[in-house]
């Protein structure tokens, strides 16, 4: 997951510092970051960097590549922990980065129809058409519906740019709404607070990864967690219509 696992990482941190702590994330010898680690607790006083092991002041939380605590690995698929419930993270942002973006506009939605290139992707696709649907509905309805520019499939016509998936968060805590797969982006957008109707499907279940402010939009029997494509994710994806969205939409826009 990446960007979500620091986010969620985040979420446990809470707190630390006014404990007199700071969360060292890892195996209880070794702080364990990933690639997106430093980006993602930037500025953030709760978490200790890797060289602060023998810190007096660390805290050991055993979550790293490999042990996420939320799942495990099976045979062909991911095992979901059905007692794990994440806690919306945070984002510490320094104010020189927030000049970044200023959009300022009232009506701001962000959608994101691009999944992972990876083989479960698949999994967790809701057909392009029917974002560009949501979203051509939405601008007749007057919001300003804009998509992440990085070479995934353009829906919304309006795209931004953005150096970094810190930046994708400043954008994001902009909007009035996001509409989005599960993934990091929507563990960012309960980080920021901010409404959410979220794609599930039937690969990864809403109780395990999902957050109860926003709109979990899944299969009855979620969970299947499949390594590989699987056709019951697929068909599940279908399920969900563009009148489902856009009713889930309307809650939070109406």
């Amino acid at each position: 997951m990446g960007h979500g696992d620091d986010i969620m990482a985040t979420g446990m941190a809470k707190g630390a510092k006014d404990r007199g702590k700071r969360i060292a994330f890892g195996d209880g010898q070794k702080i364990i970051w990933g690639p997106w680690s430093a980006e993602i607790f930037k500025h953030n006083p709760n978490v200790a960097p890797p060289g602060h092991e023998r810190a007096s002041d660390i805290e050991w939380i055993r979550y790293h590549k490999g042990h996420r605590i939320y799942n495990k690995q099976g045979q062909g698929r991911w095992i979901w922990n059905y007692d794990f419930r994440p806690i919306p993270g945070e984002f510490h942002f320094h104010p020189s980065e927030l000049p970044f973006f200023n959009l300022r506009h009232p009506n701001l939605v962000v959608m994101e129809p691009n999944t992972p290139n990876k083989p479960c992707g698949p999994n967790k696709q809701w057909p392009v058409e029917r974002f560009k649907m949501v979203a051509d509905e939405l601008k007749a309805a007057g919001f300003d519906v804009v998509q992440f520019e990085y070479g995934g499939k353009n829906v919304v016509t309006k795209q931004i740019r953005t150096g970094s998936f810190r930046q994708a968060a400043i954008l994001l805590k902009e909007a009035r709404l996001a509409i989005l797969p599960e993934g990091g982006l929507h563990h960012a957008a309960a980080a920021l607070v901010i409404p959410a109707v979220v794609l599930f499907g039937a690969w990864v279940p809403p109780k395990v990864l999902g957050y109860d402010m926003h709109i979990n939009l899944a299969d009855d029997n979620p969970g299947c967690g499949l390594f590989i494509r699987c056709q019951h994710c697929v068909d599940a994806m279908n399920k969900i219509k563009v009148n489902d969205v856009l009713d889930a939409a309307e809650r939070y826009l109406s």
